[in-house]
């Protein structure tokens, strides 16, 4: 095994030495395959090829000082997964299935799980797609369900410093009645030209508004957003937005440490009023916004002006991730141990 500066360490795609796989065929799971390959033999009339029968899923595995290895809401993201699978009528993957594949792709590959105290974690992809052939335009009647794993870093270079994100209004991420509420390619596919755009003109990322008015503010491309104003905890709500387990978090956290949770229609307006507004996801935890740019008439909202986050959004960042690491009480039961 190679050596790794696990402090370093960027979030991308990292080699490991195994994944695991399993068939949905003739109407039931088959066993569970063990794999030191990268590459997947499809059909090339595959319906993922095809029609985007594709979903997939990101949680991390987390060593705490212990060493014990700790997965965050993992039943969480079985859900979500399975709501993917039944928005695009794919095979829904079982929880025992799920977190069969995820704790042994883990143990397989624990040497690649980050020591304790480098900030660094094992990120989870778990991905569920039509393998099945179709020419008509139709649900597979094949699935094939992966896990792979990889160490990584922070999502933005940046990690727990302010971004600037750009408000983008001639694209939008997903339609208020299509598939933005689950987690699907199709909707990062439809946000890349945006997001390299944006990144190309000097910001980390973009952040979409609604699709039908452009009034509110909907979710950047990989994260959700939310926003600190006196003691509210606000959090746009849509039905084009992934829910986020993140987001979710946050949410119960915000409400222990006293604060008014709204989830509600959050206008670009009120972006002048707010205390403090993130980013908040699996890859990035918390990514404080330090400045937003609306790219259609230059407006700039200013934030973290003194070039560190919030006082609430650390709060909520180190709280949630002592949880995570097992530095901090479980008193909401999110944490499975797999040692």
């Amino acid at each position: 095994m190679q050596d790794i500066n696990w402090g370093t360490l960027p979030f991308g795609y990292f080699k490991t030495d195994y994944n695991v796989r399993c068939y949905y065929r003739n109407g039931k799971w088959g066993e569970v395959e063990t794999s030191s390959s990268e590459f997947v033999s499809i059909h090339i009339a595959a319906t993922c090829l095809h029609y985007g029968q594709e979903a997939f899923e990101g949680m991390k595995a987390y060593r705490g000082k212990d060493g014990k290895i700790r997965l965050f809401r993992w039943q969480e993201n079985a859900k979500r997964m399975r709501k993917s699978a039944e928005g695009i009528l794919m095979a829904e993957v079982p929880d025992d299935l799920f977190f069969e594949m995820i704790v042994k792709a883990v143990k397989l590959n624990e040497k690649y799980l980050p020591p304790y105290g480098h900030g660094a974690s094992l990120y989870i992809r778990p991905l569920l797609f039509g393998s099945g052939p179709q020419v008509g335009v139709k649900p597979a009647d094949e699935y094939m369900f992966m896990v792979f794993v990889g160490p990584v870093g922070p999502y933005f270079k940046e990690g727990f410093n302010p971004v600037t994100l750009q408000i983008v209004r001639d694209f939008d991420r997903a339609a208020p009645l299509g598939t933005g509420h689950i987690k699907v390619g199709g909707n990062y596919a439809g946000s890349l030209f945006a997001g390299e755009r944006a990144k190309k003109e000097g910001f980390s990322s973009v952040l979409f508004l609604e699709a039908k008015e452009k009034k509110y503010i909907d979710e950047a491309g990989p994260a959700n957003f939310f926003a600190i104003k006196e003691n509210s905890y606000i959090t746009p709500k849509s039905s084009s937005i992934l829910p986020s387990i993140t987001n979710m978090s946050l949410m119960q956290l915000a409400e222990d440490l006293g604060l008014k949770v709204e989830r509600r229609k959050v206008a670009v307006e009120e972006l002048d009023g707010f205390d403090e507004v993130g980013a908040c996801g699996t890859a990035a935890i918390i990514s404080p916004i330090g400045k937003l740019v609306d790219r259609e008439n230059g407006k700039v909202y200013q934030f973290c002006k003194d070039g560190k986050a919030g006082k609430i959004s650390t709060k909520l960042y180190e709280k949630l991730q002592a949880i995570q690491y097992g530095d901090e009480a479980d008193t909401h039961n999110w944490v499975t141990i797999i040692n």
